[in-house]
């Protein structure tokens, strides 16, 4: 273990956190796996086999459970969060690639990128109760804090949809940059952050009425976002520079742009809120960035073709 490692390490444990060992589970798509990532050893404790190109990711905390995208399967695996074992296979349909859960671990929402719908299915059975029709090429999505409302890119229409979870239907539709693909949303549930590949930027959503409170200049073609440090930073992976911008969400200004590893996509922070975990999709590893220093204090190596799209850490 290298020095670096172990000061990590130490970090981790000096944080106070009540977290027993938070695991990173990042799909490797081009050799069909999840490496899982003991996030305190710093270190891969398992590669599980997860075939049809698995992409994208959501953790059911309530449940103790992992779902991944397979979007040449057309469907998801559910992983058990602590065996470790795939517990099945669900059929989806065209192409899946955005996922997530609500904040109740009772519902499960897949983006079908080839049918441009959004297909829910409850956690109980993973029987489909509704389909929803949104725009063009849906890809990233996040649920709101209270779980009132999934928030969906649709890369294609250059918007994003806002769906209410009781009723299950759109609420609101709003144009943002070209092609938003990673979404986020800040802790209270009043801004949300979408990153555009094609115009290289970053459109910032008042949440209450859906609309665009600013836009931000990122690197080339943006993937990923997520937030750390109290909402206090906005972390965006620029997908052709190799590169993370981190942004200071209360004057949108850049403060810094991290070197990461080449082609970083998914990007997520870890449960203590500073440490935040790329995947880096063509040099097969995770960068770990420490929110306070903006430096990357580890590279742990994983599969082929690292993307880990979505919310990809779990208590």
């Amino acid at each position: 273990m290298s020095i670096k490692t172990i000061a990590l390490a130490i970090l981790l444990a000096a944080s106070g956190m009540a977290y027993a060992a938070p695991r990173a589970f990042v799909t490797n798509q081009l050799d069909n796996s999840v490496s899982v990532i003991d996030t305190e050893r710093q270190k891969i404790v398992e590669t599980v086999k997860v075939t049809g190109k698995p992409a994208g990711v959501a953790v059911n905390a309530p449940r103790k459970q992992i779902y991944i995208s397979t979007p040449e399967a057309g469907g998801f695996a559910v992983i058990d969060r602590d065996s470790l074992k795939v517990l099945r296979t669900v059929k989806v349909g065209g192409a899946s690639l955005g996922i997530a859960v609500d904040k109740a671990g009772e519902q499960v929402f897949v983006a079908d990128w080839y049918e441009n719908t959004v297909a829910v299915f409850d956690t109980e059975n993973f029987a489909k109760s509704a389909v929803i029709a949104v725009g063009k090429s849906p890809s990233g999505m996040i649920v709101s804090p209270d779980n009132k409302w999934l928030y969906v890119a649709n890369r294609v229409d250059d918007s994003v949809s806002q769906i209410d979870l009781k009723k299950l239907a759109i609420r609101n539709t709003t144009k943002v940059g070209a092609h938003p693909f990673g979404i986020a949303v800040d802790g209270k549930g009043k801004r949300l952050y979408a990153a555009n590949v094609e115009s290289n930027d970053v459109t910032v959503l008042d949440t209450r009425r859906l609309k665009k409170i600013a836009t931000i200049k990122v690197g080339a073609r943006p993937y990923a976002v997520t937030l750390a440090m109290n909402d206090s930073l906005l972390f965006v992976t620029n997908q052709d520079e190799g590169t993370v911008s981190a942004i200071d969400t209360s004057t949108l200004k850049t403060l810094a742009v991290i070197e990461v590893g080449d082609k970083p996509e998914g990007i997520a922070t870890h449960p203590d809120d500073r440490f935040v975990y790329v995947a880096n999709w063509f040099d097969n590893n995770v960068s770990v960035i420490d929110a306070q220093s903006l430096q990357v204090v580890n590279t742990i190596a994983t599969g082929e073709g690292s993307r880990a799209f979505g919310v990809f850490i779990s208590p």
